[in-house]
């Protein structure tokens, strides 16, 4: 029940989505994952992994976690959503 357990199972599943996006063959529309939502998922990720790492405030490592795993649930929502509307 980690917090930083959230944001690798969430990265993990955005991973996932993207994979498999990058090997279906038969999308008729290039679709693609938001990039500045992605990179600010990751600062936020490597942010919570620092304050942890480093011992700071238990409440930057929470908000940090919380907004990772948001950034990664709107891509893979906008993803997904392309995807159903492609079809």
């Amino acid at each position: 029940m980690s917090p930083l357990a959230l944001v690798v199972v969430a990265a993990i599943g955005l991973c996932a989505l993207l994979l498999e996006l990058r090997l279906r063959r038969d999308l008729s529309s290039a679709v693609h994952a938001p990039l500045w939502l992605n990179v600010a998922g990751l600062v936020f990720a490597i942010t919570a992994v620092c304050a942890d790492l480093r011992h700071l405030s238990a409440n930057l490592m929470m908000v940090a976690a919380l907004g990772a795993v948001l950034c990664f649930a709107i891509s893979g929502i906008t993803v997904l959503r392309a995807l159903r509307n492609s079809r």
